[in-house]
């Protein structure tokens, strides 16, 4: 297992630089996840940990040792790529064994390797097949056992499951966080899907154009994102953000204006906000009551129209509009007693204490859990 240090790592091609002075400590026997948008720097980042990518700035420490000039073969690490890259003419068992024998290992060691990767994968009975013979997923558990074999005390995965439908990237999901429980090694992970980040990180690292927008546990991320980005990127349905005025401020409540005329109560600090000041609204789909729910009366309502829902089974996303907001606003609604149907009128209860505000540069504005909303002004 290991410990990996980054110290404002930077790449740069020529004059552009993509990565922009990470800084991230990566604990001994951690999962880590780094999600974002394509072109992030993500798997830009995770190919330099690998040194298939040069660092242009920084260093780079792996278990306590400088690893920039360090040989990818030498740094004590396994990758798993998008691509199983098994070779066809191969059973699983000599896939599994190839670098090994490369390197001269004996035959009694080699068999012994394999056949534990094997079982803690669970492909034991695939071992004398060719690649043709498997399906997506079990592919993909043969490549994760080439690495195993080699033993590292660190696995790099590159979004290794994009190639995988949907119940398979689930299964995987599944596999990939018992084995990580089995080995204890340390793992990062590269992912463009927020809901694979959110299941399988023990931290997550969002990134943005380069840099690291927060890293945190997913509840963390979830519940306290720090940017208006890391708010509409996690979460699925995503964080409904609704533009708005500052109307009124104290240092326990911000009371806020939508375009609508609406005003609407925040459990935040507004030492630094003036009234008037463009801030962001932010409110999860869960935390939005419909009135006649629980949580629904009193002050924070504001008068919407369904403009569809869409049914899931154990519950139901309701899409509603408000006067003067150009974004649908999002409602989990539970399907006991009816859902509400297509130009139906709703008053939506928004909770002081589960709504955010952002800054006009996208930084959340400390919260005040606890602190009664102040009444409107």
């Amino acid at each position: 297992m290991a410990t990996v240090t980054l110290n404002h790592i930077v790449k740069r091609y020529g004059d552009h630089a993509v990565i922009h002075g990470i800084d991230l400590e990566i604990r001994d026997g951690e999962f880590i996840v780094f999600v974002g948008p394509s072109g992030c720097g993500k798997s830009t980042l995770l190919r330099m940990i690998a040194g298939l990518e040069d660092i242009s700035g920084g260093e780079l420490h792996i278990a306590g040792k400088l690893a920039n000039d360090i040989a990818p073969a030498e740094r004590g690490l396994a990758m798993v790529f998008q691509s199983y890259a098994l070779y066809p003419h191969m059973t699983v068992y000599e896939n599994m064994a190839f670098a090994l024998s490369l390197a001269g290992h004996k035959k009694a060691e080699v068999r012994a390797a394999v056949g534990r990767a094997a079982d803690i994968l669970q492909i034991t009975p695939l071992l004398q097949r060719k690649p043709k013979d498997l399906s997506g997923g079990q592919r993909q558990r043969v490549a994760i056992g080439r690495a195993i074999v080699r033993k590292p005390q660190l696995f790099l995965f590159d979004e290794p499951l994009s190639n995988l439908d949907a119940s398979l990237r689930v299964q995987m999901r599944m596999e990939l966080s018992r084995l990580h429980q089995a080995l204890q090694t340390t793992m990062i992970y590269v992912t463009h899907d927020q809901v694979e980040a959110m299941t399988l990180g023990q931290r997550i690292v969002v990134f943005n154009g380069g840099r690291i927008e927060q890293v945190g546990t997913p509840h963390a991320l979830y519940n306290h994102p720090a940017t208006l980005f890391v708010a509409g990127f996690l979460g699925a349905p995503k964080m409904n953000l609704l533009a708005c005025v500052a109307h009124a401020t104290d240092a326990a409540t911000v009371t806020v204006r939508l375009p609508g005329g609406a005003l609407l109560a925040v459990a935040a600090d507004g030492g630094g906000v003036t009234a008037g000041d463009s801030l962001s609204l932010g409110v999860r789909a869960e935390h939005i009551a419909t009135a006649g729910s629980t949580g629904s009366s009193g002050d924070n309502l504001v008068e919407a129209t369904v403009s569809h829902v869409e049914y899931l089974g154990d519950m139901a996303i309701v899409h509603a509009s408000v006067p003067g907001v150009t974004q649908t606003l999002s409602i989990r609604h539970a399907v006991e007693g009816g859902l509400p149907q297509a130009g139906q009128a709703l008053r939506l209860h928004f909770p002081a204490h589960h709504c955010l505000l952002f800054d006009a540069q996208g930084k959340a504005l400390p919260r005040t859990p606890g602190a009664p909303p102040a009444p409107f002004m």
